[in-house]
């Protein structure tokens, strides 16, 4: 018995050793609100930066030669003309916003309600997002893959930002804060981005090395998650290729390259996916190497959504060298807007700052940290690795069929598979004859030819998806912008096999309104052959 008690008593103090621990960061006030201010003006900074080239290089390098401009009242010419590409900074803001009015403990479904019924223009998941809650589907149901098949788009990954400035330092808080914020518009891998990304901000408050940084943001994501495998794929090919970043992007496009979900990107050079530009993301810090324009500029020549991947990379850098510290040249050209409320919202950067500064108080009080009347004392708590989830289990795509067709009362199609989804959309025929709309090229579909129901067209569409011969669904298709569903249907996890689906528009008025399918993707329960000429 003595022997067995002296066993236990070492085997206590050993784990005792071994136990993570808690840690504490002292900051002064001052060093905080200067990082915070440097996180949301590093941000602002790379969007502005990538803005000419967003989504214009797809699964391509932007080459050396071609230059990328910056310089004085940059910032000011894409604030006029383009109001819209700051969706990543106002989506955050809103957020940010909402915390302020009603507090750190407000509920997912108080959050939800906030962001679905913001003016602004969203698409993608947070569009699909924000449809659910308007339709009453409210989140963790909202972001699901199931009910929205942009979930593991980037969305969550661009408006994260604000996750880890209101927790400096305090990588758990802000995994915890994600979680209830990040499942309105994503799930799986789409919600690890954004999970990834706030734990990016919060870790640069304590840690001025880039690869510490994205180690400490890794630290909840789970290692079965394809997501995590991608990013730390990024680490080792980092490690292998050190001085030559063209070539890990070259093996992480090879391995990670294909989306799986977003009906315009399957099987297309188009990729919006989370786990892809991610990476780019993190390429961008490593190779980067702490250099601000750099680190932004890998980020940007990467290609896809390049934009928001440097404004990633550019916030990260900001709250580790704060606004003060980011070189003059970039910073400059941000002062003209920094008071200036963005599109939809009342906030502005500065605001936006405050608001961060006064949640980060709140947060580090909240979890045993200190505020002097100078200094705040973060304290700094074991990470917890989030829940798995993963996106279209069993679901592969298989083929995308190039409809190009229009829908006046009923469509039908046939296909093998367990699941399909309709790219399309709604068109208002108002002022444009039937006759021109059918003679217009498939490639102008959803641009401004197609854009002319004003925003407050009340004109809501009604269509059944019958299934196999059963009713399975009624698709609402408002023309109303703010409020418009994506995709018309879509189903997934169907028994294997032969499926039937015909469509029938309940409430159809072709004279002024038509459904375009612009095409059809299927999947398996199997994935597809990587070549039908494998042996």
């Amino acid at each position: 018995m003595k022997l067995n008690r002296i066993i236990l008593a070492a085997a206590l103090a050993l784990a005792a050793c071994s136990a993570p621990k808690s840690t504490e960061t002292t900051l002064t006030k001052d060093a905080l609100m200067d990082k915070i201010m440097g996180g949301w003006a590093g941000q602002t900074i790379g969007v502005v930066y990538g803005a000419p080239t967003e989504f214009k290089h797809q699964g391509t390098l932007i080459p050396d030669n071609q230059p990328i401009s910056w310089g004085g009242g940059y910032v000011k010419h894409w604030w006029i003309r383009k109001p819209g590409l700051f969706d990543d900074v106002y989506n955050d803001l809103t957020f940010a916003e909402a915390f302020e009015q009603l507090g750190l403990d407000c509920s997912a479904e108080d959050l939800a309600k906030r962001f679905a019924y913001a003016p602004y223009h969203l698409a993608h998941a947070n569009q699909a997002g924000r449809y659910n809650v308007r339709q009453g589907i409210m989140p963790p149901e909202s972001g699901n893959w199931l009910n929205n098949p942009h979930a593991d788009d980037l969305d969550f990954q661009i408006e994260a930002d604000f996750v880890g400035l209101m927790a400096p330092g305090m990588v758990q808080q802000a995994l915890e804060i994600a979680d209830k914020v990040g499942h309105i518009m994503n799930s799986g891998d789409g919600f690890y981005g954004g999970a990834f990304v706030g734990g990016l901000y919060s870790a640069a408050f304590i840690e001025n090395d880039p690869a510490k940084i994205l180690d400490m943001a890794l630290e909840g994501i789970p290692a079965e998650s394809t997501f995590y495998q991608c990013i730390d794929d990024v680490r080792k090919l980092h490690k292998k290729y050190p001085r030559d970043w063209k070539q890990c992007w070259f093996e992480i496009l090879k391995k990670w390259g294909s989306d799986t979900g977003c009906p315009k990107g399957v099987f297309l050079s188009f990729d919006i996916d989370a786990k892809i530009n991610s990476a780019y993301v993190a390429m961008g810090l490593l190779y980067g190497e702490g250099d601000f324009g750099k680190s932004m500029e890998i980020a940007t020549r990467c290609g896809q959504d390049s934009d928001c991947n440097p404004a990633t990379v550019g916030g990260v850098l900001g709250v580790m060298l704060g606004k003060s510290g980011i070189p003059a040249f970039w910073r400059e050209p941000l002062d003209e807007i920094w008071d200036l409320d963005f599109e939809g919202t009342d906030v502005s950067l500065a605001k936006g700052s405050l608001y961060s500064y006064n949640q980060a108080l709140q947060l580090i009080e909240k979890n045993g940290g200190k505020i002097g009347d100078t200094e705040v004392t973060i304290p700094t708590t074991p990470v917890k690795v989030l829940p798995l989830e993963q996106n279209f289990t069993n679901t592969y795509p298989i083929f995308r069929d190039q409809k190009d067709a229009w829908m006046e009362d009923k469509y039908e199609f046939d296909f093998s598979g367990n699941g399909f989804c309709i790219w399309g959309n709604l068109v208002c025929l108002r002022g444009i004859s039937k006759g021109y709309a059918d003679r217009v090229s498939k490639k102008h579909v959803g641009s401004e030819v197609f854009a002319l129901a004003e925003e407050a067209d009340p004109y809501v569409a009604e269509i059944e998806v019958w299934i196999d011969g059963e009713l399975d669904q009624v698709s609402i298709l408002p023309m109303k912008g703010t409020s418009r569903k994506l995709e018309p249907a879509w189903k997934y996890l169907l028994p294997e096999g032969r499926h039937h689906v015909k469509m029938v528009w309940r409430n159809p008025d072709p004279a002024q309104y038509l459904l375009r399918i612009n095409a059809i993707q299927y999947y398996s329960e199997k994935p597809a052959p990587d070549s039908y000429y494998h042996n």
